[in-house]
């Protein structure tokens, strides 16, 4: 079973043969090892994954690479957590990436806000705006039956 490292903290100005360089003397254990760079001017956007064979060898770079210092930056080097499906138990269209470019919806893929009413007891309004409320009470009400 393979697992991912997350790779953080690194220089914007890294490039991709310089941060495969720093897992060099590992390369037998390592599966793959990917930067992260931005879509639209491909700087490193400050972090990357390296995946390993093992949970043992994962362990052992976490201790070995954490804290490391890689052009004036510490390396934060931790387990990654698993990516969250979107859908989580449904229906997954075949996509491998989860659906997460929102192809075509119109909020981008987002999921709609959520809006609860507040609980019966939590309506009082804060004491220390009471008085500020009454007043704009007042006037809206005067407002509204001068129209």
């Amino acid at each position: 079973m393979s697992v991912r490292l997350y790779i953080g903290n690194l220089p914007r100005d890294l490039e991709r043969e310089e941060f495969e360089a720093v897992f060099s003397e590992d390369v037998d254990n390592i599966v793959s090892v990917k930067l992260i760079a931005d879509r639209k001017t491909g700087k490193c956007r400050g972090f990357g994954f390296v995946t390993v064979k093992t949970d043992e060898i994962a362990d052992t770079l976490v201790s070995k690479y954490n804290g490391q210092s890689l052009q004036d930056a510490t390396l934060k080097v931790e387990k990654a957590m698993p990516r969250a499906k979107e859908n989580e138990g449904g229906n997954n269209s075949g996509n491998a990436s989860g659906n997460r470019k929102g192809g075509g919806k119109r909020n981008g893929g987002r999921k709609p806000a959520t809006y609860s009413s507040p609980a019966p007891e939590s309506t009082q309004p804060d004491p220390r705006w009471a008085s500020d409320l009454a007043k704009l009470k007042e006037m809206l009400a005067a407002q509204t039956t001068a129209s």
